[in-house]
């Protein structure tokens, strides 16, 4: 049996810590235009329909493949391909975050909108150029651990924004709470400008046409027609029963009659911790178990990670098992994200790792954006238990594929 230090040990590479930072300045806006303007809106008296609809303003998180291609062509002049569009991208979501101060829920629910839209782009923008960052940056033996500390600062930015933010929320205006939030993402520029820059394996595409056509082209060659739509099917559906859930969660527990201080306190305490140990775990078992098996094992975690929802649903008030419920929500998503976000950079080409990463987490956004907005309207209507027991059974047609093109038992497969 290999010492515990061994399996820890791929994490002591220098480009770890930069992949952590990047991580929480590509997570920093997410919630700013989903879970914690929720909170905002649901204090505010909007209705769960509008709260629900309001996921569309995502949309760019679907899309951003449409325009990916060209930070795989395109070179800013200073800073190099990646790093550059990084800074770029974040000096534009320092401006739009600290505009939604300026918004008031009540009385233009629509220039809010606008507001997040802008917000959103930005964020989907400075996503490509980070997951193209962390592809290129990282050797084949290191994408579980830069996978998983790209996800631990990730997650922690999620914290941050959800739970640091309502418990601001409770001590001073939402205007201001989003200030702050503005200035933080200020201070992701000095990392951005501080992280190395990959260097790059493969000439980059000569021009925006090639940029444009071949990354696509590329990964159904190489995956097999078949094989590549099974493969983006799953992508789409892999995590569906967990966006549910992330979707609703805190008006549900708003509504329970939890106020936001309860849940930002524990988020940020003990589900802080839980999110830790979770994509440390995560990132530690992967590069022993390969990504086929991962999958599944992290996969069947964060599925079952619903059914606490669905009991602290039938439960109501109930203060301890509302802390285990979002303590076991962020351990399973801490695993189940470090494992989807290693499967996802083990398939692009390094050629064109901007384009084809976007493609594929732009349709893992579909099912976290899109495919949920009807969320507010089915708990309204089906009462809170049920709606708990229908995102696990959302969760099985993801699994199921796994299968096809990610077998239990393959001896080829290697990290």
């Amino acid at each position: 049996m290999k010492p515990l230090a061994q399996y820890f040990q791929v994490f002591q590479s220098g480009k770890m810590m930069a992949l952590l930072l990047l991580g929480f300045a590509s997570g920093l806006p997410l919630f700013l235009t989903s879970r914690t303007l929720q909170a905002w809106m649901t204090t505010e008296g909007v209705d769960l329909g509008a709260i629900g609809l309001f996921s569309l303003v995502a949309l760019p998180y679907s899309l951003k493949f449409v325009w990916s291609p060209l930070l795989d062509r395109f070179i800013p002049p200073h800073l190099g391909r990646r790093r550059g569009w990084l800074v770029i991208t974040q000096l534009l979501l320092v401006g739009a975050i600290a505009a939604m101060s300026l918004q008031n829920p009540q009385q233009a629910l629509g220039l809010l909108a606008v507001n997040a839209l802008f917000v959103a782009f930005f964020s989907a923008s400075q996503d490509i150029a980070f997951d193209a960052y962390r592809t290129d940056v990282l050797d084949e033996r290191e994408m579980g651990a830069g996978a998983s500390l790209a996800v631990l600062g990730y997650r922690i930015a999620l914290l941050v924004t959800g739970a640091l933010a309502l418990i601001l929320a409770d001590r001073m205006p939402w205007p201001i709470v989003y200030v702050l939030m503005s200035g933080l993402m200020a201070l992701c520029i000095l990392v951005s400008v501080w992280a190395p820059e990959p260097q790059d394996q493969e000439q980059p595409p000569a021009t925006l046409q090639e940029a444009v056509i071949l990354p696509f082209a590329e990964f159904f060659r190489r995956s097999g027609i078949r094989q590549a739509l099974l493969i983006l099917g799953f992508i789409v559906l892999y995590r569906y029963g967990d966006a549910l859930v992330q979707n609703m969660a805190t008006p549900f527990l708003l509504q329970t009659g939890f106020s936001q201080t309860d849940i930002g306190a524990i988020q940020g305490g003990m589900g802080l911790l839980a999110t830790i140990v979770g994509t440390l775990v995560g990132g530690a078992l992967l590069s022993q178990l390969g990504i086929n098996r991962s999958l599944w094992v992290f996969g069947g975690l964060q599925a079952l990670s619903n059914v606490v929802y669905l009991i602290l649903a039938n439960l109501g008030q109930n203060y301890p098992f509302m802390v285990l419920a979002i303590n076991v929500e962020n351990f399973c998503g801490g695993l189940g994200t470090a494992g989807f976000v290693a499967f996802l950079m083990s398939l692009c080409n390094a050629r064109f790792t901007a384009t084809q990463y976007a493609l594929l987490s732009s349709l893992m956004a579909v099912s976290r954006d899109i495919l949920v907005a009807p969320a507010g309207k089915l708990a309204e209507q089906t009462g809170w238990p049920l709606f708990f027991l229908i995102t696990l059974l959302a969760a099985l047609p993801g699994l199921a594929l796994l299968p096809f093109f990610a077998p239990w038992r393959d001896t080829s497969e290697t990290l």
